[in-house]
């Protein structure tokens, strides 16, 4: 069995299994030349996205184990397991768990450890024989286990330096001279010398709680039991911090790798257990797919990557404070039901331009409310509740090029003015000003001779472009 994927017209072999690669085929041989050798031989169609997505799937798994785990594509995976080997019996014991998992789903794997990232990596990947320590072994590896690009990597070569211990007992300084920087690079984190930093995938949060069983848990209703037991002990954890959860995240770990994730969002700050699992049930309800436990979880986590302050509420002596609690929780509710970009609120900008001075905002994502911009006490409104996007253009009659309208023609239907307060000169944003965009713009508010009420406006002044033009951006009641 062969993958293969087009080259510049042709379908050549990505990567074979080991029967193919037995029988001489190997990465880059057109497909039609392997079937030449291998008449019977399987060709699937690669998948680089599909192997992305598993390799991610397998990071997940690998979760289980230690918070840090760093994706190495196309096929690979870097686990920092500093401090968390003890609850395994040490970093083999650890291996060879990890490898037992993997096999149950018919993965074959090499692992090894190192000091740094880039000397376990160089390990795992080239390393063919065992040496009495871990030095040793990495001197031993090949040039090409330093990643660097083909031409560097064949240069090494072809003067002599086949090994890391035939590049490491030579002057680095030499080295750079002659193949550049990275080769330096690559045997100073793959030695120890310099550091190696590790991008773990998922950053750990700043509250986790988890729960591991001796015995997977096979019914999904006893899991969530255990869920709302995790959620009551983040509650401590909050309440002596003084803070709320904005977000709670939920991993279910199968026994055979596989681990189920939800994920629920509140629109204030929440220590609330039974809103938090009452949330929990909802988005399970909301799956096309429900939760299935297969042979049993063996490991269930609740994180909590957003939390802010949460001082002690107190009601209002009007009333009202209930409502609002309502309001919030109903609003939660929804959101986790329905997706939390369906339910949306309106969210003042601190703007001058009519059309970006609100946001449509997710309802939990809104930050603590601000107050909206009143008229004064029997003025009319500044502003209609509806605009226009984008306004609509409008032919303009006036008594002088720069003054007030006298009648307008929209939508084929003539207005004639018998009211009209402005102008109110508005300036556009200067920082982001471009060619033919942003110009001056000078707003009416009109009523007509049938008492209708505009809301327009004339884009530039006459200083600004030749023909200004005129538009109607909103309606008022």
């Amino acid at each position: 069995m062969v993958f293969v994927e087009s080259v510049k017209g042709a379908m050549r072999i990505i990567a074979c299994c080991q029967t193919a690669a037995a029988l001489g085929l190997a990465s880059g041989t057109t497909l039609a030349d392997a079937r030449a050798r291998v008449p019977d031989l399987e060709a699937i169609d690669h998948a680089p996205h599909a192997d992305h997505d598993w390799l991610e799937a397998l990071a997940d798994g690998c979760g289980r184990y230690t918070p840090s785990v760093a994706l190495d594509p196309p096929d690979g995976l870097v686990l920092d397991i500093a401090g968390c080997t003890h609850g395994f019996g040490g970093e083999r014991e650890l291996g060879a768990e990890i490898e037992s998992q993997l096999a149950r789903r018919g993965i074959a794997v090499r692992w090894a450890c190192g000091d740094t990232p880039d000397a376990a990596r160089a390990l795992a990947r080239f390393q063919t024989a065992a040496a009495p320590d871990e030095d040793a072994a990495i001197r031993r590896l090949p040039v090409i286990a330093l990643g660097l690009d083909d031409e560097d990597t064949v240069a090494l070569s072809r003067a002599g330096l086949k090994t890391i211990g035939d590049i490491a007992c030579r002057p680095l300084a030499m080295i750079a001279a002659r193949f550049g920087a990275d080769a330096v690079t690559g045997i100073r984190r793959i030695l120890g010398e310099e550091e190696s930093p590790l991008t773990p995938r998922v950053v750990t949060p700043p509250l986790r709680v988890e729960r591991r069983f001796a015995e997977p848990v096979a019914r999904t209703e006893y899991a969530l039991e255990v869920l709302g037991e995790l959620a009551a002990e983040a509650v401590v954890v909050l309440e002596e911090t003084g803070e709320g959860g904005r977000r709670f995240e939920a991993r279910f770990f199968r026994s055979d790798g596989l681990v189920q994730r939800l994920a629920v969002e509140t629109g204030q700050p929440s220590r609330d257990v039974k809103a938090i699992l009452r949330l929990f049930r909802e988005r399970i309800d909301s799956l096309s797919d429900p939760i299935d436990p297969g042979f049993g979880f063996d490991l269930i986590r609740l994180d909590v990557p957003i939390a802010e302050p949460l001082d002690a509420s107190q009601l209002k002596l009007e009333g009202g404070a209930v409502a609002e609690i309502e309001v919030a929780a109903l609003i939660d509710r929804l959101s986790t039901r329905l997706g939390r970009g369906r339910v949306r609120r309106f969210v003042p900008r601190d703007t001058h331009i009519p059309e970006q001075a609100e946001l449509l905002l997710p309802a939990v994502e809104a930050g603590k409310p601000v107050p909206w911009p009143k008229p004064e006490a029997g003025e009319p409104p500044l502003r209609p509740i509806h605009l226009f996007d984008p306004p609509q253009p409008i032919q303009v009659t006036s008594e002088v090029p720069d003054g007030p309208p006298l009648q307008f023609r929209w939508r084929r239907t003539l207005h004639e003015v018998a009211r009209m307060e402005g102008p109110e000169r508005i300036a556009p944003e200067w920082w982001r000003r471009r060619e033919g965009k942003g110009l001056t713009r000078d707003y009416y508010r009109i009523e007509d001779v049938r008492g209708r009420r505009f809301w327009i406006f004339r884009h530039g002044l006459y200083d600004e472009v030749e023909q200004p033009g005129w538009y109607v951006h909103g309606l008022f009641a």
